[in-house]
């Protein structure tokens, strides 16, 4: 028997959180690393890798929104950290809605050419969204959805190694139900194809 969607959520933020804290208190940043941002993209009919493989078709929704992160952990040896990241966002075209969003990323920064363009890879596979209202582009086949679903992003981000302050990324935007975890009414969710702009601080 499926376990029911508010006790699925609860053991989904009670892991998050005991992975938090399991984390050796030496490894937490000691400094603020603070991001706030802005991004904006359209809305497309594929999951990320159908999006990274150019199998996606493009629709007349799209999504404007603020992002802020926080750095919570820094590996001393790796170019590896762990940050929180946080969005509020505006769509409209097909619907109006508004989405607010949190998830724990992971951040890449160990590409061989970084000391000529910083490229930082960033990826967060759960997390929480939140929409005022269900997407009628959310609808499964018996035209039930949900406002609550997992909040799924992959992040290509750009900078000058001498102005790492200042980032421009491409993220992958996706809403779920993690393969009919969190409901079984057979709707993908969403996906967004964005670009924006990020300033560190």
């Amino acid at each position: 028997m499926r376990a029911p969607f508010s006790t699925l959520k609860t053991r989904w933020a009670t892991g998050w959180l005991a992975v938090l804290i399991a984390m050796p208190l030496g490894a937490w940043a000691h400094e603020s690393d603070w991001s706030i941002g802005v991004y904006t993209g359209q809305y497309h009919d594929a999951e990320p890798a159908g999006a990274i493989a150019g199998r996606a078709n493009y629709l007349n929704q799209y999504l404007l929104a603020v992002t802020a992160s926080k750095t919570l952990w820094r590996s001393s040896t790796l170019p590896l950290s762990i940050e929180l990241d946080g969005m509020l966002g505006q769509q409209w075209g097909q619907a109006s809605l508004t989405e607010v969003a949190v998830a724990p990323v992971l951040r890449w920064s160990g590409f061989p050419w970084r000391d000529v363009l910083r490229t930082d890879l960033r990826l967060a596979p759960l997390g929480i969204s939140y929409t005022s209202s269900v997407s009628p582009l959310e609808l499964g086949a018996n035209g039930q959805g949900s406002r609550t679903l997992n909040y799924l992003f992959v992040e290509a981000a750009f900078s000058r190694p001498q102005a790492k302050e200042h980032e421009v990324f491409v993220r992958l935007h996706h809403r779920c139900a993690i393969y009919d975890l969190l409901n079984n009414y057979g709707a993908n969710g969403e996906d967004f194809l964005t670009i924006g702009y990020r300033h560190k601080f």
